[in-house]
């Protein structure tokens, strides 16, 4: 097994783990709040793996340009406004269709790598980023009064747009940020996948827990207050967050980002085995179709 896969497997199960926590800090904050938490504690632990590399391992430390810059900024806003807007469906009460919608972000990243890189990936390739979205989507509409036609007839809806964007927005980070940690590999005695990863991390998660410290003095200073009285939990919620993004950033760095998100939709595996193992509850025929779909599309990649 190619080393990118197992961290994509890694890091998917990490992001899992991540969202049950930020769940439970959700009663003891607000979302502005439970979101700074993944970046505003992770920051510690993503220096810590940038230390341990550079003065543990002794290995080369890259050296940032402006095309890195560029891309890690880009990268840091999206996933920012991404989660914003992902956060923002909650609001509505047929927001299914708009989460149904953001999980496309495998396909969204292909065709903007597409775009603005030329980057081409096979036949088999798209047909199980397709297959993969398919089991998502069924997944995530099985227990809501939407159904599947509401969501074909519904593409223009606001609940469906604001989806689409922050898949959009997500895949637009997703491809920043392996550009971001490629561009460091000039300045390297050799390419190195794993200390270009944790680079990009530490400058992204600085950007990222700055601008929204920012925010959080000049318009909602409750907010960080309420942070700083949960800091304990938050402390797990930012160590769980940097690891699954270093994973993340490790293995966008070793494979395409859209390829490495399909195969990241196993995530929805591990919330369906947390659900049953953990909370007790019952699966229905629809979500167990929908993951079938989603071990076929990732196998279908793994083995083109």
């Amino acid at each position: 097994m190619e080393l990118w896969i197992g961290i994509t497997f890694a890091a998917a199960f990490l992001q899992n783990m991540r969202s049950m926590l930020q769940k439970y800090l959700k009663g003891r904050m607000g979302t502005l709040g439970s979101t700074f938490t993944r970046f505003g504690f992770g920051l510690p632990f993503a220096a810590l793996y940038f230390g341990i590399l550079a003065a543990g391992f002794e290995r080369p430390v890259p050296a940032a340009n402006g095309e890195f810059a560029i891309w890690a900024a880009i990268g840091a806003a999206g996933q920012i406004a991404a989660t914003f807007l992902l956060v923002y469906l909650f609001s509505f009460r047929n927001f299914a269709v708009g989460t149904a919608y953001s999980r496309t972000e495998p396909a969204q990243a292909a065709i903007l790598a597409f775009l603005f890189f030329g980057a081409t990936i096979s036949f088999a390739a798209v047909a199980a980023i397709l297959i993969s979205i398919a089991g998502v989507i069924l997944i995530s509409l099985s227990r809501n009064e939407v159904g599947l036609k509401r969501l074909i007839l519904g593409l223009t809806t606001r609940t469906a747009l604001i989806g689409i964007a922050s898949g959009t927005l997500f895949a637009l980070s997703a491809i920043s940020y392996r550009q971001a940690s490629l561009s460091l590999a000039p300045s390297l005695p050799a390419p190195d996948s794993v200390m270009q990863a944790a680079f990009t991390l530490l400058i992204v998660i600085f950007m990222q827990t700055v601008a929204m410290t920012a925010w959080m003095l000049a318009f909602d200073r409750g907010e960080l207050v309420k942070v700083a009285r949960a800091w304990r939990p938050a402390l797990v919620v930012g160590f769980v967050g940097a690891t699954a993004s270093f994973g993340w950033f490790t293995a966008m760095t070793l494979q395409q980002a859209s390829i490495v998100k399909a195969v990241g939709q196993v995530e929805m595996l591990f919330t369906f085995a947390t659900a049953v193992l953990v909370f007790k509850e019952r699966m229905t025929g629809a979500e167990v179709i929908g993951c079938v779909l989603v071990v076929c599309g990732v196998l279908t990649l793994l083995l083109a």
